[in-house]
């Protein structure tokens, strides 16, 4: 595959998976058994703000992304989309998205929302177009300090549920599936979509992938 096509191939990547993680996380909202550890906190604020969810993880991933200055790390295309699309990704699917009452409908919502987000995750990292914002705060910690993803990782997203829930934000089952899940989902299809490498890198790729360092638990 020619350079120009790897090119493509990963912008094609990087928005259609944005687009299906905001999608993914408007399923688990709707589901209302859980949301992923960020949706948590996303909810909470809206509830106290009168912002969409969509809207207020616009918010939070700007925020998150200004904290990428003192930490020295380098954002790229994707990282600056993944703040904007994924929360209008979310708010048009809310938009249309019928309410779930029954519980018959409910746990399929939850599960589609799951695996769905893995396949974005997948997708959007494998573009190698630079991390989301929350993503590289946790590599860009991971750096500085030297503590390991793991302890990062669980650190940030315990800190961030915590204050989620305390906020009102839903945490449930859902929350649970997915913080099993999650990891080995997304690396099931950061392989099924992987973009080959190519001998030279736009420079609108941020370098250095943090895909394994974002999935290692």
């Amino acid at each position: 595959m020619s350079t120009q096509g790897r090119l493509g191939r990963g912008l094609i990547q990087l928005y259609v998976g944005l687009t299906l993680y905001g999608v993914s996380s408007a399923l688990l909202v709707e589901a209302g058994l859980g949301l992923e550890p960020w949706g948590v906190l996303h909810q909470g604020l809206a509830g106290h703000t009168g912002l969409s969810i969509g809207t207020v993880s616009i918010v939070v991933g700007a925020v998150v992304l200004l904290l990428w200055v003192p930490l020295r790390q380098r954002p790229g295309l994707g990282t600056v989309s993944n703040v904007f699309v994924i929360g209008l990704a979310m708010n048009a699917a809310l938009a249309v998205l019928p309410e779930a009452h029954a519980f018959a409908v409910r746990i399929p919502l939850m599960t589609a929302g799951i695996v769905l987000n893995g396949a974005a995750t997948g997708l959007y990292i494998a573009a190698s177009f630079g991390p989301g914002p929350r993503d590289g705060l946790m590599t860009g910690l991971h750096r500085r300090t030297g503590r390991s993803i793991r302890l990062i990782r669980t650190a940030i997203e315990v800190a961030v549920v915590v204050s989620g829930f305390a906020l009102g934000g839903t945490v449930g089952v859902g929350t649970l599936l997915y913080a099993v899940s999650i990891g080995p989902l997304a690396q099931l299809f950061l392989k099924v979509f992987a973009v080959p490498a190519a001998s030279g890198r736009s420079t609108v790729v941020a370098t250095g992938s943090p895909g394994r360092a974002i999935l290692r638990r």
